[in-house]
């Protein structure tokens, strides 16, 4: 079998690989987080193949064509340290170990965030208003919307691509976790409010993790009241 043409999987896949980790690496016993907040704008996360995109990498399989192996389900998100040893030892880390992370990581995240069914609008309120504050303060402080959007190579600039990747996307995908997870205790319109957050989180990952210049969902303003009060 001739080399595949291209493994490269597509931005489609890596957005979707990305909003599975919440941030952190996909080995369960791991958990890394990939987006550090140091002096960089850029993330730490690698794409991993679980069968080798070449016919001679590890855990090659020389009948599966150039579409598979670049597909979302041979592919996952780990630290470069991960990475380097799954790749560097495959006979102790089979395709199967790989897809058994993949599977397990979705329930390790949650525990990890102990994120729960919760018994109250407040208990649940309680849980994700740290993360709204957090990304808040961020985007008031560094935001697109302050005077440097006249400088796009201003510090400020530069401060605000990397607290997006560092806190912001995360923050992020635990709120949506945590909310999906305690969905019936949104009111009917929340849930609307809830639907455009996650069409904004999803377009601002394109943006930020796909570098695609597109418009996008806004931040719905009443999202910073969800949970507050009676349903």
């Amino acid at each position: 079998m001739s080399e595949p043409r291209s493994v490269t999987p597509s931005t489609e896949v890596r957005l979707r690989l990305f909003a599975d980790t919440a941030g952190l690496c996909q080995n369960p016993s791991c958990l890394q987080p990939l987006f550090l907040d140091q002096d960089i704008s850029l993330h730490v996360a690698e794409v991993a193949h679980i069968v080798a995109a070449s016919d001679n990498g590890p855990r090659a399989n020389v009948n599966l064509d150039s579409e598979f192996r670049r597909s979302y389900n041979n592919l996952l998100i780990l630290c470069p340290t991960c990475h380097t040893i799954v790749d560097k030892a495959p006979e102790k880390h089979p395709c199967h170990q790989l897809m058994q992370w993949k599977r397990d990581h979705t329930l390790k995240v949650m525990k990890a965030f102990s994120i729960t069914c919760y018994d109250s609008r407040e208990d649940a309120r309680r849980a994700i208003d740290p993360l709204m504050e957090e990304n808040f303060h961020i985007f008031k402080r560094f935001g697109p919307n302050n005077e440097y959007r006249f400088d796009p190579e201003s510090e400020y600039a530069q401060v605000w691509k990397r607290k997006v990747l560092s806190s912001i996307l995360p923050n992020n995908r635990r709120i949506l976790l945590t909310l999906d997870k305690n969905r019936t205790l949104l009111a009917p319109d929340e849930k609307w409010v809830f639907e455009e957050f996650r069409q904004h989180v999803m377009d601002m990952e394109e943006r930020h993790l796909g570098n695609l210049s597109t418009i996008g969902q806004q931040f719905p303003p009443r999202m910073r009241e969800i949970l507050v009060g009676e349903a």
